[in-house]
């Protein structure tokens, strides 16, 4: 069977094939996303290098029997959470936005105000998930927050996802303002336990919704029988397959996988995320054992802006000026396609950003641990997962691949002793997705998870 995978990204289209017979990938091709026109424009340029004709290129005759796409050129969904515990429903949302295809903005506690309202109305979210209240617990407040969301004059939808004792009346509310709504299960319904897949499942189908009104993604969908998903989810299956195996194949084990892209960074860990450090006590909500966290103000061309502005006083290479950095990222942000020459000061600029964008955006999904002084002495509390003991390291995304070190930008993992509550990974090995196909075997997991866990471990390669 000959299996064709298509990565609409915000910056690139890639397309990966795939031939399960031979146990292979026999090509690779990309081509710069053509978001702005028509997507198909960048798929047919990337298909049209892919099957160029030349005597040594194995795909020059390719006909595929299967098409699997994932997408994000749409960008992610802009996402509001309101509900009634701070911490929980900050963490409830983002735990269930974190591969659905969305990113959480703000988080609002309580009952909204009318400049909260006003906020919310400026913010112009895409989805609001409405949570609060365990089932049978508090219905005031939800209720309270369905009355001011129907006040604001915005088109978004509401995930309704609390008090199941509260349902009835917030259908009432929402259906009388003629407001766009989805009724899902509570997020919470017991204290400090998580339901967060029907929440999740909501927001990644109003996602899927979203990225085939893109111009002509919708002529991909109907040239495969296959449902377009979210490519954050794509590279989550890869992760998680390739960490756990299957019943006839190892898998790698625990691991950080941390995907810089053009918009965002993506960091996936698999693992319990349990304390290393002896006398440690947990709190917060629990961990899922598969995490994603997507950094939308980290990326290295759309959000370059933004990482430069993260650099303060921090270290620099030595050879270069900052006013050399601050004009390569408004070259680069203004023109996404550019790439930095080999052996040149752009390459040092590039790799520098890169490890940058890395720190910030794992130090951001790992845990942090606190002192806390107890009648039996010094104790630590964690927060999140402990990464410290994750012994590997994977980078995946265009500036690692291209990279002619691209060890140098995957150190930005590293504890820093600088930051010492944040517990990341210590002293992991380095590997790298050489062909950028993570997503791809993400999406071959539908077909095929041995052949694609077969490929995951073939291509996966330690950096020296």
């Amino acid at each position: 069977m000959k299996i064709l995978t298509v990565d609409v990204g915000s910056t690139y289209t890639k397309l990966t094939a795939i031939d399960s017979e031979q146990h292979a990938i026999i090509g690779t091709a990309q081509s710069f996303t053509t978001i702005e026109t028509d997507v198909m424009t960048g798929f047919e340029n990337a298909y049209r290098i892919l099957t160029e004709k030349r005597d040594d290129n194995p795909c020059a005759n390719f006909k595929h029997d299967e098409l699997i796409v994932c997408s994000s050129a749409a960008g992610g969904l802009k996402m509001v959470a309101l509900g009634l515990v701070p911490d929980l429903t900050s963490k409830a949302a983002r735990t269930a936005a974190s591969n659905a295809g969305a990113k959480v903005v703000k988080t609002y506690a309580y009952e909204i105000s009318g400049d909260e309202e006003k906020e919310i109305y400026d913010i112009n979210p895409d989805l609001v998930l409405l949570c609060g209240g365990t089932d049978g617990g508090n219905k005031e407040v939800i209720t309270a927050n369905a009355k001011r969301l129907c006040n604001i004059d915005r088109n978004f939808t509401t995930i309704v996802a609390g008090n199941k004792s509260a349902t009835d009346e917030i259908k009432t509310i929402f259906t009388k303002a003629g407001k766009s709504f989805i009724i899902t299960e509570n997020v919470m319904p017991e204290f400090n336990r998580l339901n967060i897949e029907p929440a999740r499942d909501a927001i990644r189908n109003m996602f899927i919704q979203r990225i085939i009104e893109a111009k002509g993604l919708n002529r991909l969908q109907a040239m495969t029988a296959h449902k377009i998903i979210p490519t954050p989810l794509a590279v989550l299956q890869a992760c998680e397959l390739l960490a756990k195996g299957t019943k006839q194949q190892e898998g790698m084990g625990d691991l950080l996988a941390v995907d810089i892209g053009g918009a965002t960074t993506d960091v996936y860990s698999m693992g319990s995320g349990e304390p290393t450090v002896d006398s440690t006590m947990t709190k917060g909500l629990p961990e899922p054992w598969a995490k994603r966290t997507v950094e939308g103000d980290l990326g290295m061309r759309y959000s370059l802006p933004h990482v430069f502005e993260q650099i303060g006083n921090a270290a620099q290479p030595t050879t270069i000026q900052k006013e050399q950095i601050e004009k390569w990222v408004e070259l680069c942000h203004n023109k996404p396609d550019t790439l930095a020459k080999p052996n040149t000061e752009e390459e040092l600029i590039e790799e520098y950003l890169g490890r940058t964008a890395v720190a910030l955006a794992v130090e951001r999904h790992c845990g942090h641990m606190e002192d806390v002084y107890t009648p039996f002495g010094l104790m630590h509390t964690l927060e999140g997962k402990d990464l410290m003991q994750v012994p590997a390291v994977i980078g995946i995304g265009g500036v690692v691949r291209n990279s002619r070190r691209p060890k140098e930008i995957l150190k930005g993992a590293l504890y820093d002793i600088r930051h010492a509550a944040s517990t990341r990974p210590t002293k992991p090995k380095f590997y790298i997705d050489q062909k950028y196909i993570y997503a791809a075997m993400g999406l071959l997991t539908a077909i095929d998870k041995e052949l694609a866990l077969e490929l995951l471990k073939k291509e996966t390669k330690e950096i020296d």
